[in-house]
This record gives structure tokens, sequence and C-alpha cells, in this order.
């Protein structure tokens, strides 16, 4: 590095840090501030969260401890701690939604990552994680100028189970293990986990530990910010016909439970180790979500939750007010707490805990349990340590927001997250050296205000569709063709059509945006909007060459008239992209980036908008004529399936090793042993009767060849198929993915582990997990293997 630019840099350094000091409030309001409030027990840093926690409680008044139960926590004035605003949000960035969350300070903007199913498109852990503490960095930061709280109502990790919820772009799509691996990742980075930034940060608690500062059997349970898994549970209806979320039952089988529903808040708990979950609207077999105490309590007792439980905003209320549950306010307010509950988002637990009190209905130490929850959670936050400024990541400000290596992140999670979904005689990629004129066409061509989609807030630097493109032709030409996204009107279609002819290439971007799905708002139809399909059909008639269409938004969508359209060339989705998606779209059309996302859900044909949409069974019934959902059940015609996309270049597999036989013998309990001995020969053994399910773990070793003339990255999926000992066997169910890259002409070795308890198991019509004996079928793209598994 020259001299000149070791100056620069210095000053640039400088720069940053006079900005994060003159950012800061000069008199933070903070618990434990010294010399007056720093002498309480809560405050010693010495002692156990516990301990301390404890220590708080037992200080309060009953009408000070009913302030806590709600969002907007009051503040204690005689104890030196101020107001505490627990809702903040971060599904995909750090977002305005939420009183906790302002950009009206010294942070203007915040990386704006995709929207979570174009991210979960690129079925990649390692960037989810990144992703995770990308948006915990910033959060943090935001935190430390008095801009957003600690606590993050993310990630949202509801299965997508009918293509029509208009929230389905939320979550990481319709496959639990998908999900759950999602919810795990983005949980680890988000909270802190193990991690050193890019500007050579130093994790000071671990320091801070290492001299003995703080208690060591606690210490793992620090955080940098809480992340709440939500919504629990058999959450993913807004407002269809007659329904609507703050009164739906959702009727869920034990068997769709266990092994569709629950197991991405079980891994969010305890591989993520998540510090909040939040409860449902709606309410499940009957009795509100918030209410459930068996589910509740099944968090913290089997799955090891160690966090607080929020209702959503105003759940509690809907208890009483929409699903008649109960006949009275207190009795609400009773039914919840006892259930598990901690906190209230709204303030119906603060007008109507006391009166449930004096009436008997609850009793203090419900309060106190509850207050226990909050209390641990916010010091392990070290809200309770002093001045968070010489605190864990106190040292983050303004600086680290919107820096280069996020907003890189954001570009590269884009790139990822698009999915090929047609590349006809391989029209793309366009070669940028004979493209002398572009256009592109639709009105979310040009428009940067829905790219985040849903819980957005300010992104650091938007461009548009077009914009992207800009930077790769000497001349882009632009037009709506629709006036909006509702498309309710063809006035604009002869403009968008001279437009078209005027030029080489045409790209049409069309799809959805938030007035088509967002929270509170399903879709009726699963085809484009009011006249967008007259729209693209028309520009691709008159263009010069075949078409490339771009397809916006979360929800799947019937294009079957494009798929067979030869006029249309190529189909690319990119979903909610996020501020970067122009500028990536645009290096995917000319080839500085090789496609390699694939569809995190099943895109069905408009036929499925016959199905009812509060039926929550995952399994075809075809005596009803119920075709199923999602991939693992669904017997329909598709449009897309889950996992399809393509490539600029060509992948094939070799199968190194896999076993053929695996024996269970030696893994037995006493009693499976015995009921083997009586009944000779069984179809399947309960997971349960099993001593060690890690022993039986085995590796598939893989080769992955590009055979193309372009390096690529490439999702590898591994799929089962179990022997179908009932009625209800999943038709395949994915167990393992990695993305690899892989140069042009040559490969990439990678091995997948295999748990057979987790990852050959189904579960029967009582909710029991199994695994069935005899032969399941490995498969791999083409590829198939069989391994035998014999007792």
């Amino acid at each position: 590095m020259s001299l000149q630019l070791k100056s620069l840099f210095f000053i640039l350094q400088l720069l940053a840090l006079l900005i994060s000091i003159s950012s800061s409030d000069p008199n933070p309001q903070f618990p434990c501030q010294p010399p007056h409030f720093n002498s309480y027990p809560f405050c010693n840093t010495s002692l156990s969260i516990t301990d301390r926690a404890q220590s708080l409680i037992s200080l309060l008044t009953l009408e000070e401890k009913i302030h806590q139960l709600s969002n907007n926590a009051s503040g204690i004035p005689r104890l030196g701690i101020p107001p505490y605003e627990w809702w903040s949000e971060s599904l995909h960035g750090v977002a305005s939604n939420g009183p906790g969350v302002n950009f009206n300070g010294y942070v203007k903007a915040a990386t704006s990552f995709p929207q979570v199913l174009v991210t979960a498109a690129s079925f990649n852990r390692t960037l989810w994680f990144k992703i995770g503490l990308a948006i915990g960095i910033e959060a943090k930061a935001m935190y430390n100028v008095g801009q957003a709280g600690l606590t993050f109502w993310a990630p949202n990790i509801n299965i997508f189970r009918d293509p029509r919820w208009g929230r389905g772009q939320e979550t990481p799509g319709e496959d639990p293990m998908v999900v759950s691996a999602y919810a795990i990742q983005f949980v680890k980075g988000f909270q802190g986990g193990s991690w050193r930034g890019s500007g050579e940060l130093i994790d000071r608690f671990e320091r801070k530990r290492a001299l003995g500062g703080y208690n060591d059997d606690e210490s793992g349970d620090r955080l940098m910010n809480s992340a709440c898994c939500k919504h629990f549970i058999a959450y993913d209806l807004e407002k269809w016909k007659n329904f609507s979320r703050y009164s739906f039952n959702a009727v869920v089988t034990k068997q769709d439970m266990e092994d569709t529903y629950e197991p991405p808040f079980r891994s969010c708990i305890q591989q993520g180790k998540a510090s909040c979950l939040m409860c449902s609207y709606n309410a499940v077999n009957g009795v509100p979500a918030c209410a459930q105490g068996d589910l509740l309590q099944k968090a913290r007792n089997e799955w090891g939750f160690k966090g607080y439980i929020t209702s959503d905003c105003d759940a509690v209320a809907t208890v009483q007010e929409y699903q008649n549950y109960t006949r009275k306010a207190d009795d609400a307010v009773a039914l919840v707490l006892k259930a598990g509950m901690d906190i209230n988002c709204g303030s119906y637990l603060v007008r109507h805990t006391r009166t449930t009190i004096e009436e008997g209905k609850l009793q203090d130490k419900d309060i106190d349990r509850a207050l226990l929850n909050l209390f641990l959670v916010q010091l392990r936050l070290g809200l309770f340590d002093g001045d968070p400024r010489k605190g864990q990541f106190g040292e983050l400000g303004p600086q680290n927001i919107c820096t280069i290596e996020h907003k890189m992140l954001a570009l590269e999670a884009a790139r990822q997250g698009i999915v090929l979904l047609k590349n006809e005689k391989k029209f793309l990629p366009l070669d940028r050296n004979v493209v002398s004129s572009i256009a592109i066409i639709g009105p979310m061509a040009n428009n940067i205000s829905n790219m985040g989609g849903g819980y957005t807030g300010f992104p650091c630097d938007p461009k548009s569709f077009y914009e992207g493109l800009l930077g790769y032709v000497e001349k882009a030409s632009y037009a709506s063709g629709c006036s909006d996204v509702p498309c309710d009107s063809d006035a604009g279609f002869n403009d968008a059509i001279l437009t078209a002819k005027k030029a080489d290439f045409v790209v049409v971007v069309a799809g959805l945006d938030l007035s088509q799905e967002t929270e509170d708002h399903d879709r009726a139809s699963l085809l484009l909007p009011g006249k967008q399909m007259a729209l693209v059909s028309s520009v691709a008639a008159a263009s010069k060459r075949p078409i490339i269409l771009v397809l916006t938004g979360g929800g799947p969508l019937d294009v079957s008239f494009a798929e067979g359209d030869q006029n249309i060339a190529s189909i690319l989705w990119v979903g909610y992209p996020g501020e970067a998606g122009g500028k990536a779209l645009a290096e995917v059309i000319f080839g500085d980036f090789n496609p390699g996302g694939r569809l995190p859900m099943t895109w069905y044909p408009e036929s499925f908008t016959k199905i009812a949409m509060n039926d929550m069974n995952m399994r075809a019934n075809p005596f009803r004529g119920y075709p199923g959902r999602t991939y693992r059940f669904y017997t329909g015609n598709r449009v897309y399936g889950f996992g399809q996309g393509l490539s600029y270049t060509k992948f094939t597999y070799k199968l190194l090793s896999a076993p053929r036989t695996l024996s269970l013998s030696g893994s037995f309990t006493g009693s499976l042993t015995e009921k083997i001995l009586h009944q000779g020969e069984l179809d399947y053994i309960h997971v349960d009767e099993l001593t060690s399910c890690d022993s039986l773990s085995f590796y598939v070793h893989i080769s992955v060849a590009n055979v193309g003339d372009r390096d690529g990255s490439h999702v590898v999926m591994l799929f089962s198929r179990a022997p179908k000992i009932f009625e209800g066997t999943p038709e395949k169910q994915l167990i393992a993915f990695d993305r690899v890259h892989t140069s042009s002409y040559g490969s990439t070795e990678t091995s997948i582990i295999v748990i057979p308890c987790d990852h050959l198991s189904i579960v029967d019509k009582h909710g029991k997990r199994i695994l069935p004996l005899g032969e399941h079928l490995l498969t791999l793209g083409d590829l198939e293997h069989s391994v035998s598994i014999v007792t």
C-alpha cells in the first residue's frame, strides 16, 4: 500500500471514529448508571444472572411488575431503570416495522438483504449465517446510538404450506428440513455466535470472561441481540374468504404436527439457541396458540428453550374478542400467563392483570415467573451491565452499517437466490458485446419501493432492475406497460410494444408486489395479476427476438402460458431481491454470474385454488379429491417443482461411496429385543426404541462434475424415499443439501452425513417417529442408490 493510500485509509478510519462518537447520545439512559443506581445486586456482574434477575424482581411493587408485561415496558425511575421497547424487527435487514426501530437519527438506512424466500433459494448455510451476523451487527450498532432495541422478532419460520399465503415470502419455504436449517444459521449469526468482524472487532466479553469478570457457568448464554422464532404454531393464513388469522382454528393432526409444523421451531430452539418464541394469533385444535400450555411447556421442558415467550401483537386480546374462547378479559389474561406466555405485545395485560389477581385467578408467582424469563434475557444482553458503550460490542456504531462488506453480501445473496426456470436454446446469457440496445418493460421494472418485500427498512443504496441493466448496454429504454402491478388497464400496452420493437433484446418484468401479497392479505389466484399475462404475450409477439421474462414476488405463479410460448426464451424468478437486486439480475442476464438458485417451494397450477386454504392436512386424500401439499405429499400437476433451477453449464454426479446395508443389531432397547423375539420380522422400529441414533450415521460421498464451459455453483440435493409401509408416507423428502462451486470441466467432492433416525425416519398417524425397515431409496438427480435397513 502506497504512503498516500495509507494516509487516506487513516483519515477514513479517523472519520468513522468521529462519526461514531458524535452519533452517540452524550447522556444515554441505561440501568445501573453510576453513581446513584449501580450498587443494586442486579447490577453486580460477578453474580449469576439468575440471582441478579431474582434480586430485581424482589425489589418491584405489583404495579411495577404489571407494567413490565407489555412490549413497551415502563421505566422504574426509583431504581434508575429506563423504559424498554421489546418490539424491533429484522427479518432481512433492520426494518422500520415496530416501534423499537427508527431511522430518524444518525442512522438513515440499513442494508436490505433479499426477502427470506430468495435467500433460501441459495440453499447455502454459510450465506444464511453471514446474513444473520451482518444484520445483527447493524442492529447492535443502531442500539448503541439509540435507534433500536436489542430484542428483534425474527425469523419467521412457519412452513410455506399454501401458495396463496401473503407472508410465504417471509419464510424459507415449504420444506421443514430447509426451514430448520435456515432458522439455526440465522439465529446463530444474529445473536452473535463466535465471530471476528471485518474491522478486527474483538469480542470484549470473551476478554472480560478470561479476566474473571463474568460467571463462567453462564458466560455462554451472553447475547449480542435476541432473535425470536415466530409464529408458534401452524400459522399460515391471513385473510381468505370468511377466515381471518385472528379467529382461525388450525385443525392439525398429530402426524402433521410432528413432521411438518414443529421441526423448524424445535431446531430454532435446540440448535439455534433462540432466546425468544412468539405464539401466534390462531387457535390450534380449538385452543388459542398463546394459551397452548402443553406446546409452550414442550418448548421449555423437552426442547430446552431458555428465553421469553411473547404474544403476537394483541394476540391476547383475540383470545376473548375474536375467538370468544373466554367470557372475560381477566380469564384470557390468567389463561395465557398460566400457559407460559411471558409478555404481551400490546397493552392488554397492563390493563387487565391487576383485576385478574384481585379476583384470585392469578397469583404473584405467575407474574414473577414471567418476569424472570424477561429479565434473564435482558441480563444476557448486558442491559444491566452499565454503560453499553463500554460493554460487549459497544464499539459498533454507524460506521458498521451499510458497509461495503454488507452491501456486497446483499449482492451475493441476490445473485445466489435468482432461479433460472427456462432457457431455450441457451438464449441466456447475453453477450454484452453484441447487444446494442435493450428494452425493459413492466410496472416493477423501474420501481425500487417493493424490491425487498415485506418487513423492509430504508435500504442503503437501492437500484431498480432498469438501473441495473443501464451499466451493460449503450442504450436502454423503459416502458411500464401497466400503471401498477394490479394492471387493471391495457392503456400502456401500445407504448410498451413500440418500445420493445425498437430494441435488440427485451426483458419483461412481471409478477407480484405487496399490493398482491403481504401481512393480512392472501391471494385468491395464482395467475399473474390483472392484464399482466396479456402484456407479456403482446410484447413477446411483437419483439424481434424471443424475450426474457423476469418474475417478481414471493408467491408461486402459474405461468404455464410462458413456459409453452416459443416467443419467451428464458424465465427467471427473482422474488424480492433486496437493494442489490437490480445489479444481480443484470449480472445474471449478461453472464457475469452463473445462476444456481433452486425453488424452495412448489409452483402449483391455478386449479389448486379450488382447494380450501383452511385445510391444514399435508397428506393427499384421493377419496375426497384432496391432492396434498408441498413436494413431500402433493400428487397433482406442477408448474415447477421444489428444487427446480437451471444453470448456464451442466453438472453430473458420481456416487463415490455409500453403504448398501445398515444393520440395527446392537442398537435396540431391551423391550425392542423382546418384541423381535416374540413377533419375529418387523416392518418398522420406533426411533425412541434405539439406544444410539448417532452411532448409526453414515456418509454419502459424492463427486460433482461441471461438464460445461462456465464456472458455477451447484446445489446438491439428496432425497430419500422410504418404504411405503402405511398411507401417508412421503413421496420423497430432502435429507441433505450443499452448495458447491465447481470450475468449468472440473469436479468437486463433497460428503453428506445421513443420520437415519432424523433423515430416514417418518411419522405415523399417532405422531410417533418410526424408522421403516427394508429398502430406502436415496436419489441425487438421476442417480439412485438403495440402502437396506435390517435388524
